[in-house]
């Protein structure tokens, strides 16, 4: 975990710090070029689309947790009129990012780990939510993701949708050796209980142990 508290990229010099990372850090090279393809390739068929930008300073292609949720989030778009980070970031200035900060920090779980969504491309609001072909879609560019993470050992699909589109249009097609824990979205709306947050604490610990 590159900071020492949640919301780390609410400030400005943070964000700035990210994206020099991302410029030179060789891990994460290979995910950045494969965002900047799928950008390409979606404003050809579908006009301009924002693809954020992995975070620098998570695992990059040396990961072996995947966390996958539904789709960027308000807070990953530096064009909003609160402007994001422009990164898919446990440290996002956000209550989700935070919740994830949070229990990844109560677990022990501070490398390794990649964060991302089924739809990897900024849908809007996060009340907007994928449709059947968005989710179809976003899930086969995952899919093409997994090949770049040789050392991946575990994805935790957080949430329906992460869940139904890995199980639909990924789970027949990944080496056997992928373990796939399914758990809750960590949207303060989805851990409304104390049962969901000890769920979803247990997920990441379990996840932790079969990485590493």
């Amino acid at each position: 975990m590159f900071a020492a508290t949640p919301r780390a990229l609410r400030d400005h010099e943070a964000v700035r710090e990210r994206h020099s990372l991302l410029l030179h850090d060789p891990k994460i090279q290979p995910l950045r070029a494969w965002a900047a393809d799928l950008s390409r390739r979606r404003f050809l068929s579908a006009g301009p689309t924002l693809v954020p930008h992995f975070d620098p300073a998570e695992a990059g292609v040396e990961a072996r947790i995947l966390i996958l949720l539904e789709a960027p989030g308000p807070m990953t778009n530096s064009q909003n009129k609160r402007p994001g980070s422009g990164f898919i970031s446990v440290d996002n200035n956000d209550k989700t990012a935070e919740n994830c900060w949070n229990y990844r920090q109560e677990v022990g779980l501070h490398t390794g780990v990649l964060h991302w969504n089924i739809v990897p491309w900024y849908l809007g609001p996060a009340s907007r939510k994928p449709n059947s072909s968005e989710l179809a879609e976003g899930a086969s560019e995952t899919l093409s993701l997994l090949d770049l993470l040789p050392d991946l050992r575990v994805v935790l699909a957080c949430g329906r949708f992460a869940q139904r589109g890995w199980e639909r249009h990924i789970s027949a097609q990944v080496r056997p050796n992928l373990t796939v824990i399914y758990t809750w979205h960590p949207s303060p709306l989805a851990l409304n209980s104390s049962f969901r947050r000890q769920e979803f604490r247990e997920a990441l610990r379990r996840a932790a142990s079969v990485a590493y």
